[in-house]
């Protein structure tokens, strides 16, 4: 069932790059037991990474009922992490193995891994390449083929790095990220890591309906041919669709 809410609008101020407001137009149901770490919307469906050590999952669901349609566990000692499509593939990040999974999209059979260095946290590409946060300022740009560091930036907000990048995604040539235990997500510049703008999510999901500390926001998808852009939580049990309102953009 869809819940089709009334239109919510929410608007921000911040002493950096300026913010954007949001308008809520439409909620789902989420599977509040998944801990998500990453998210992509594909051939008319969600494809969700979930986390957490003998939790861990890939799972594709329907985005209008939040059924999980198809899911394979990831088998411990993996954390599941980001993910992102690569062609007719889905890519899986893990937390501290240095391991990704490079899976069938349609099957999810494993057709190989591929080792990288650090932490693995948010994952998205930009049609080049991967693009991986690990929970610094830093994003990587990763060969797709052979996880090779293509280049690298630093996330900044006027001069000043932004930490604990995590959930990515690439949105109309721009790199949306949420940050660890914020409800604010970074639009970046993938040419030289500025923040353009920040949208800020607070009172999205009210905090009587978050039951775990760990409940925080994390998850960005977006469907191109249709411009919707999804957000979710850690353990929330609703998705939402939602438009940017505001005019946050800098020069990059």
């Amino acid at each position: 069932m869809v819940f089709l809410l009334s239109t919510i609008c929410v608007v921000v101020r911040s002493a950096d790059a300026a913010d954007e407001g949001y308008r809520v137009v439409h909620s789902y149901p989420h599977d509040a037991q998944a801990f998500t770490q990453g998210l992509v919307f594909a051939d008319g469906h969600l494809y969700e990474s979930t986390g957490r050590v003998g939790h861990s999952s890939l799972r594709m669901v329907e985005l209008e009922t939040g059924r999980v349609l198809q899911e394979l566990p990831v088998p411990q000692p993996y954390f599941a992490e980001g993910l992102t499509t690569w062609g007719s593939t889905l890519v899986q990040l893990t937390w501290q193995s240095h391991v990704a999974f490079i899976y069938d999209q349609f099957s999810f059979r494993e057709l190989r891994t591929e080792k990288y260095a650090g932490e693995g946290w948010g994952l998205t590409t930009d049609g080049k390449a991967l693009i991986m946060s690990d929970g610094t300022a830093r994003l990587r740009f990763l060969d797709p083929q052979t996880f090779r560091e293509l280049r690298k930036v630093t996330v900044k907000d006027h001069g000043r790095p932004v930490a604990q990048l995590n959930e990515l995604e690439m949105v109309r040539g721009e790199i949306y990220a949420n940050v660890w235990y914020s409800d604010r997500i970074a639009r970046i510049s993938p040419a030289n890591g500025k923040v353009l703008a920040w949208i800020d999510l607070r009172g999205l999901l009210p905090q009587s309906e978050r039951t775990d500390p760990e409940a925080v926001l994390n998850g960005i998808a977006y469907d191109a041919e249709h411009d919707r852009l999804f957000v979710t939580g850690k353990l929330w049990p609703r998705l939402f669709e939602i438009k940017i309102q505001g005019k946050g953009n800098r020069d990059q």
